[in-house]
């Protein structure tokens, strides 16, 4: 047997494996990381750039922020400057111009029927061609007519050259001034031939038309140049006040503005650099509150006295202007009455016309006037606001604002009805015959006649109209008085806020430089 070597131990089961080729994979090469390149030098300029733009906004904003507060407090200056100014140029009206015009028409109103009623005085107590006549009375009646004659002079000298660019009331002033000279002359027409013996008719003659000159030309031209002047005060306070309102609101806009960004400023100066409140800027927004409480005080003070001025004080002195000139007139329809006997009835109804004008009673007659007066004050004085009588006097008690006014107006109203009482006397006298008893008492000075008590009622009337001159003189000086202190003193606060401002971030903004 032949044998195969190689094959004679192998087991019959197994098969020869026939040899296998293995694909060898080699270990994976690494790949090396590319290479960092370093930023160009355009991207490194940029990127500081960027970084020094970053840290440039916060001293940028801390810069407008303070320019911001510069301007506000600036702009707050500057508006309360011109407020102050035009404030001080009303008061200055107010004070040298508008009242003092209304008070110098209602000044000539007054002087002109106080010269007629001491005209009619004189020819009342000159007698007969100077003999038989009241000597005092007389005496008086020629020294007041002079007066008289002197402050009508002085008010048209005052109201022409105020009315100087208002051609209304240069035409008003110029008519007065011709009508007046046409009235001495007849006045004094009539004090000449009442000089003569039995020269009383042709004097009555020429005082007739001396007074229907009065009535008719010089009292309505006066009386219109107090309401022109009065009206003229009044618009010029109209538009003092509407300007002062609207300063107001924006001195209260600007200054909430300055303070909301005084406000911003230290939110962001605590938010930025992580620190506490900034003391500097605490001490400029102090000051800046303290400068808008100062403005809008000087503002709303100013508006509160220039109130007081023209309303509370001012409209009682015309009131009284006007109810002291008709009391002259009528203490002249008395006189007139005693002195012309074709005209008694015209004067009597023009008395209780004034009486009216003064305190009116509806449907009061002379004859009833007396007990509805007393009846009525009487209805007052348990109620003010019974609506019982008008007329000046009840303009005037509805316009009490000042410590003691109503009490001197009360006891004005008091006089007032003594006097009335007095007129009834007169008039009651010369009804039983007793003409010349009735001239005396009309006439007399001595106390308990009627010219006393005429005096008195007009002392009483004086005092009123003092305590409202009074507190408008001190309304026009408080008014004054504040603009001077508290503009000053706002103004130096606004500049202690802006250098405060300016303190309290010069540290800050030293940190980027």
């Amino acid at each position: 047997m032949t044998m195969t070597a190689g094959t004679a131990h192998r087991p019959p089961h197994e098969a020869v494996e026939e040899p296998r080729h293995t694909t060898v994979v080699p270990p994976p090469v690494p790949i090396p990381e590319p290479r960092k390149r370093r930023p160009g030098p355009r991207i490194v300029a940029a990127r500081a750039a960027l970084r020094h733009r970053f840290r440039a906004t916060v001293p940028a904003r801390l810069r407008l922020l303070r320019a911001a507060t510069v301007l506000l407090a600036g702009a707050l200056g500057i508006l309360l400057l011109v407020a102050a100014l035009a404030a001080d140029g009303t008061w200055d009206a107010v004070a040298d111009r508008d009242a003092p015009r209304t008070t110098s028409a209602a000044g000539l109103e007054l002087a002109l029927n106080d010269m007629d009623a001491q005209a009619a005085n004189i020819l009342l107590s000159s007698g007969d061609g100077g003999t038989g006549g009241l000597t005092t009375p007389h005496a008086k009646a020629v020294g007041l007519y002079g007066d008289a004659r002197r402050e009508i002079g002085h008010d048209l000298r005052n109201l022409s050259a105020a009315a100087q660019g208002d051609r209304t009331d240069e035409k008003t002033v110029e008519s007065i001034t011709d009508d007046f000279a046409e009235y001495q002359e007849l006045i004094g027409r009539a004090l000449e031939n009442d000089r003569r013996t039995g020269g009383k008719p042709d004097a009555l003659t020429d005082y007739r038309d001396a007074t229907d000159l009065l009535r008719g030309h010089l009292l309505p031209d006066a009386r219109k140049l107090v309401d022109s002047n009065d009206s003229a005060f009044d618009s010029h306070y109209t538009a003092a006040r509407s300007a002062l309102s609207a300063q107001l609101v924006a001195v209260l806009a600007l200054g909430l503005l300055l303070l909301a960004v005084l406000g911003a400023l230290q939110w962001y100066l605590a938010h930025r650099f992580r620190r506490n409140l900034n003391p500097a800027l605490l001490a400029a927004t102090a000051c800046a509150v303290a400068a808008v409480v100062l403005g809008t005080q000087l503002l709303s003070s100013s508006a509160t006295h220039l109130t007081v001025a023209r309303h509370d004080a001012f409209d009682s002195v015309v009131a009284l202007s006007r109810a002291r000139a008709t009391a002259y007139d009528a203490n002249a329809d008395e006189s007139r009455f005693l002195l012309d006997p074709q005209r008694r009835a015209r004067y009597a109804d023009a008395f209780l016309a004034k009486s009216q004008e003064l305190y009116g009673i509806r449907d009061a007659t002379l004859t009833t006037y007396d007990a509805r007066l007393a009846a009525t004050w009487r209805d007052y004085r348990s109620d003010a606001a019974a609506p019982r009588f008008t007329g000046e006097f009840r303009r005037e008690l509805d316009n009490i604002t000042f410590p003691g006014e109503r009490a001197a107006a009360e006891r004005t109203v008091d006089a007032y009805a003594v006097y009335e009482r007095d007129d009834r006397k007169i008039r009651s006298l010369f009804a039983a015959g007793r003409e010349q008893q009735a001239v005396e008492f009309c006439m007399g000075w001595e106390a308990g006649t009627s010219n006393a008590h005429f005096g008195a009622w007009m002392a009483a009337l004086d005092r009123v109209t003092d305590i409202n001159r009074a507190h408008f003189d001190e309304s026009v000086a408080a008014g004054r008085g504040e603009l001077t202190g508290h503009l000053a003193w706002t103004c130096a606060l606004l500049l202690l806020a802006v250098a405060l401002t300016g303190l309290g971030l010069r540290t800050r903004l030293a940190e980027f430089r």
